[in-house]
């Protein structure tokens, strides 16, 4: 194959994932970028300072990761469902409550592998972890 064809099919495909999940806007890009964060820095926490808590020596292990990623597997999911929803529903809310509660997840695991590599926490971290919290509970009750 050319490059001009692995771009074209690349580019297709990834519209089309785009586009069931609501559009690769800023909501679902910050997402991903969390998770990504998340998984670099959970990977960094249990390889390098071996005090992961999601194992008992606290260093890498395979399942560990696995697990990891199916679990940011079934949250892309749950993006999905809830896009879908949006649609039948004909609402524009449920998506951004679920991305807004996840992303709210991936920020405190974030913050919890920084602390266990022993980096200081700043406040306005702090802070944006109880304003994506507030808006995931304000969502939630909608």
């Amino acid at each position: 194959m050319n490059k001009e064809i692995i771009c074209t099919l690349t580019g297709t495909v990834g519209s089309a994932v785009a586009g069931m999940f609501g559009g690769w806007d800023a909501a679902i890009k910050t997402l991903v970028i969390f998770m990504t964060i998340d998984y670099i820095s959970g990977l960094t926490v249990a390889g390098v300072f071996k005090t992961s808590n999601k194992t008992k020596s606290g260093a890498l292990q395979s399942t560990a990761g696995w697990k990891g990623l199916c679990k940011k597997s079934m949250t892309l999911l749950f993006v999905l469902i809830a896009h879908r929803l949006d649609l039948i529903l004909k609402t524009s809310y449920i998506r951004d409550a679920v991305v807004i509660g996840f992303l709210a997840n991936e920020l405190i695991s974030i913050v919890e592998n920084a602390g266990m590599m022993g980096l200081p926490i700043p406040g306005v971290v702090k802070r944006a972890i109880e304003v994506l919290r507030e808006k995931g509970d304000k969502a939630n009750a909608n």
